[in-house]
């Protein structure tokens, strides 16, 4: 599947910004010169981790700047037929709330690393998921309560 002419161009981070001013020094300094890419970005990469945050700073604008027409440009972009569009999260939007399972998850989970140290992120969420299974109803009940009360508090959020 071929690229959609029509897609806005993605966002350019500060350091794009950056290899492109470089590059633009380059080509008036030396405008007959063909350029060693491999060369260049390594000279290029040294003179950016040497550079002060102030010195950042402008680039880091440019990006920031950049970003909010790529998302603005997003917004009302419509992908040809077959090709989903990538949905923009709102970073001011509330947290989705927890299940009962990952309230449990997080009552119970220094007490399996507790008793089996060692064990890897999967192991212990294994661990949870067999602990989790063999409870029984009654057990469950004040995780369920509690993941209630956060779906309640959360969908109050939502419509608010």
């Amino acid at each position: 599947m071929g690229k959609d002419p029509t897609k806005p161009r993605g966002k350019m981070s500060s350091y794009a910004y950056f290899v492109q001013t470089c590059r633009e020094e380059h080509k008036k300094k030396h405008p007959e010169a063909s350029v060693n890419f491999s060369e260049f970005s390594k000279k290029c990469s040294e003179r950016w981790k040497t550079m002060s945050a102030k010195e950042k700073g402008k680039f880091e604008d440019l990006a920031k700047l950049d970003k909010v027409r790529y998302e603005r440009e997003m917004r009302s972009y419509i992908p040809p037929k077959g090709e989903k569009k990538k949905r923009f999260k709102d970073p001011n939007a509330p947290k989705r709330p927890s299940s009962a399972f990952f309230i449990f998850c997080a009552d119970f989970r220094p007490q399996v690393k507790g008793e089996t140290p060692g064990l890897s992120i999967g192991d212990v969420a294994k661990k949870l998921g067999e602990k989790w299974n063999n409870l029984t109803a009654e057990d469950k009940v004040p995780y369920e309560k509690k993941a209630a009360k956060l779906k309640e508090k959360y969908e109050k959020t939502c419509i608010a």
